[in-house]
């Protein structure tokens, strides 16, 4: 009996250790930049142009501008190694400073500060 106790706990560990670690590799394995900012003047838009750099594909869950959620062309994913505009609906002003930060699905925050024409 204890022999069965000792190998079930043996594979809860194991499946634990593997279920963590694949997850922190994923984690620690995803990088995104920015590479462009836009404040599009025909629009009124917002467009991000964002690389994929890491060893993941992402997905963004959020962008927010000045702390506050905004819409964006959703679902947004990027493969490894791929690159694309992002396109943020906000109504910006000319000579304003904007905080912009785009979150993927793993927690992952590129943020920085912009400033308009």
């Amino acid at each position: 009996m204890l022999m069965v106790v000792a190998v079930a706990a043996m594979a809860l560990a194991t499946t634990a250790t593997y279920v963590i670690t694949t997850n922190l590799r994923e984690n620690m394995s995803e990088r995104v930049i920015v590479e462009d900012l836009w404040f599009n003047n025909s629009t009124g838009n917002i467009n991000v142009y964002l690389r994929n750099i890491g060893k993941v594909a992402i997905h963004v869950s959020g962008v927010y501008i000045n702390h506050t959620s905004q819409s964006f062309n959703s679902p947004f994913n990027l493969e490894m190694g791929a690159h694309d505009w992002l396109n943020v609906s906000y109504n910006w002003v000319s000579g304003s400073l904007y905080y912009v930060d785009i979150v993927t699905n793993r927690g992952t925050h590129v943020e920085g500060y912009y400033k308009t024409p």
